[in-house]
């Protein structure tokens, strides 16, 4: 009879230590589960780029776009050398989801012509920094690489004109020479609107250089590049001509309009 006494301060001695362990969730107090340091919300990761694949690099060029790239591949009177010819080859590589390229030579009777187009899809490996952002930077290097050459003030440019970029003044417009040197040969040898600049219709950024160099003799050699970004991936078009006659240079506006021409193709053919 003496135990069954203690039975009541025992079972208010456990009531009130459970209104204690309950009490703290009542009061806005942190349940047993919760974390201090946990706001409920991550940070959002940076946007992936639009292109996850490459296209293939010989097969982007159509046999039209070479037939007018390269004019001496119709002179080719084998079949199985011109097919080879319109096939190209691919450049090496060790990641074909990242970097892809192909090039194509052919020697004619006029000229010698080179294409290389080149494909790298960029990646970001910075939960920080999108993809695109990241393409973005290294297209801003690769382009101060090229040292495209500043407009000059005291050039005479007609009203609408964009020598630095866009499009290009006509005929009747072109600025006469300003007796000023340029730093390159290639500037020198072309009009101002056929200089080396930044193209306004080309992806999402572009930009065009023009270099001209005898390689060890008086043949003189041109050589085009065109470079377009679009979203994560950069495109290197390279568009080069020798000619066989010596003292012969080659076309600028032509082998530019050409260049800029599959440019236009190959960013077209991405945004599909």
């Amino acid at each position: 009879m003496q135990r069954k006494a203690y039975a009541p301060g025992i079972a208010a001695l456990l009531a009130a230590l459970l209104a204690g362990c309950t009490g703290g969730s009542g009061d806005g107090g942190p349940t047993d589960d919760s974390n201090p340091g946990d706001t409920g919300t991550a940070s959002a990761a940076a946007e992936p780029g639009r292109y996850r694949t490459l296209p293939e690099p010989c097969g982007a060029v159509s046999d039209g776009s070479l037939d007018e790239l390269l004019p001496g591949i119709r002179q080719i009177t084998d079949e199985d050398q011109r097919e080879k010819a319109y096939e190209g080859q691919a450049t090496v590589t060790y990641d074909t989801d990242r970097k892809v390229g192909c090039q194509w030579k052919v020697d004619a009777q006029q000229a010698t012509d080179h294409l290389l187009v080149d494909f790298e899809r960029v990646v970001s490996y910075d939960n920080a920094v999108s993809d695109d952002s990241q393409a973005e930077q290294l297209f801003a290097e690769k382009e101060a690489a090229a040292h495209l050459p500043e407009p000059t003030a005291t050039e005479s440019v007609t009203p609408g004109s964009t020598p630095a970029g866009g499009a290009a003044t006509t005929a009747s417009g072109t600025p006469s020479p300003s007796g000023t040197s340029s730093p390159s040969a290639s500037a020198s040898a072309t009009p101002t609107e056929l200089q080396p600049r930044v193209l306004e219709d080309v992806g999402d950024e572009a930009f065009l250089d023009d270099e001209l160099n005898s390689s060890g003799s008086t043949a003189k050699q041109r050589t085009v590049t065109v470079a377009f970004r679009t979203s994560n991936v950069i495109v290197t078009i390279e568009y080069a001509e020798q000619p066989a006659t010596v003292g012969v240079v080659p076309d600028s506006k032509e082998m530019q309009d050409r260049a800029r021409k599959l440019a236009s193709q190959l960013a077209d053919s991405l945004s599909d």
